[in-house]
């Protein structure tokens, strides 16, 4: 089965066509519901987001945003506290709807596919939309080989197979040589800073096409945030990178791309050169000069 038009979507509102339909996948059961979400590739995506809005209860947390997040580069989203930045990245992947009485409209397209279609498996977009917290939440009760396997077994992986990924995944996250010795070891064993990177060897193992990464070295101490940054540096040759930073010299260092937010809407985007040095709206400069915020 595929998209009679993948340019359309669930509403009929029409935007610009994928060059190549999405395949879609069925659910577990024979009779389940089509999802509409693309196979992983290694290629990055664009993703686009329009008109988004997300709300909690009544308070209008993201106005109207629209955004075009480009492949194989970093986007920084910075601003003040509470101008909405974490809740964007996590209606990115749709982890925002998960909040009780938290709701969100709009679109963000991925591949061609509006992820907020109803036809859309939400388990599939969490896979090819990876989230990295801010402070590191290791599965307390498993090994550090196992923090990294557990997605992989939902999918099947397992023997020799299994153990190649997890290792390709630790080798990404920069933390293979730290830990080869003893990935039996508990994964809270590790410092602050080994933990983060294990966090995104395990968004790394299920292969996402997008990582999101909300304030990723906020709790770390200097060399650590600078290995997170390399590491940015590193994956953003292969994936499409979104990183929420209160940070502004983070921003200057890892995005080639920064987007500033101010209660609740997107008040300018530009190459990051430009926004600390150039911007077109007094608020940037005023907010990257620490004037306000």
């Amino acid at each position: 089965m595929t998209f009679e038009n993948a340019g359309e979507t669930a509403s009929g509102t029409a935007h610009t066509p994928c060059p190549r339909a999405p395949r879609l996948e069925r659910g577990e059961n024979e009779g389940a519901a089509a999802t509409t979400v693309p196979r992983p590739r290694t290629a990055a995506r664009r993703v686009s987001i329009r008109d988004l809005h997300a709300w909690y209860g009544d308070r209008h947390a993201v106005k109207g945003l629209t955004l075009e997040l480009e492949p194989n580069r970093a986007t920084a989203i910075i601003g003040p506290s509470g101008c909405g930045k974490s809740t964007l990245v996590r209606c990115i992947n749709r982890m925002h709807e998960e909040v009780p009485g938290a709701r969100a409209e709009g679109e963000v397209v991925l591949d061609g596919v509006n992820l907020y279609d109803e036809r859309v498996d939400v388990v599939a977009v969490r896979r090819l939309v990876g989230m990295v917290f801010q402070k590191p939440n290791p599965f307390p009760t498993m090994s550090i080989f196992d923090n990294v396997a557990a997605g992989l077994r939902l999918t099947g992986a397992k023997g020799a197979d299994l153990h190649e990924r997890v290792e390709r995944s630790l080798r990404a996250a920069g933390l293979w040589d730290e830990v080869k010795d003893r990935l039996k070891s508990p994964g809270v064993s590790l410092s602050g800073g080994q933990q983060q990177r294990l966090c995104i060897a395990r968004t790394l193992a299920v292969e996402p096409e997008v990582i999101l990464m909300d304030e990723p070295a906020s709790a770390l101490d200097p060399i650590s945030t600078l290995r997170i940054e390399e590491l940015v540096e590193e994956l953003k040759e292969r994936y499409t990178i979104v990183i929420v930073t209160h940070n502004m010299q983070q921003a200057a260092r890892v995005a080639d791309a920064t987007a500033f937010m101010l209660d609740g809407e997107l008040v300018e985007v530009g190459p990051t050169e430009k926004m600390f040095t150039n911007p077109d709206d007094e608020r940037t400069e005023q907010y990257v000069t620490g004037k306000f915020g």
